[in-house]
């Protein structure tokens, strides 16, 4: 499975959240999956919910024919994690 981004998102995310993707190796190995319909993307999009060395963690992405592409990695607020352990 390959894992994709664009360097000029990676480099807006450290920006913005203080983490680059290349950080999402250490990603929960059974996270919490669900759609985000919240807007219409013009893709189907996912966000996905785990921990990173006990620190919650949400990964935006998207799939692609041979694997998926990072679009947001941002650590997750305290609600999101909530419905996570719940699920």
């Amino acid at each position: 499975m390959e894992i994709t981004w664009d360097p000029a998102k990676d480099r807006l995310n450290v920006a913005q959240h203080g983490l680059s993707f290349e950080d999402f190796a250490g990603f929960d190995t059974d996270p919490e999956i669900r759609v985000d319909d919240r807007f219409d993307y013009g893709e189907i999009r996912y966000r996905a919910f785990g921990r990173i060395d006990g620190q919650g963690h949400c990964i935006v992405f998207t799939q692609t024919d041979g694997g998926f592409r990072l679009i947001s990695f941002r650590r997750a607020h305290e609600k999101e994690m909530r419905r996570y352990e719940q699920a």
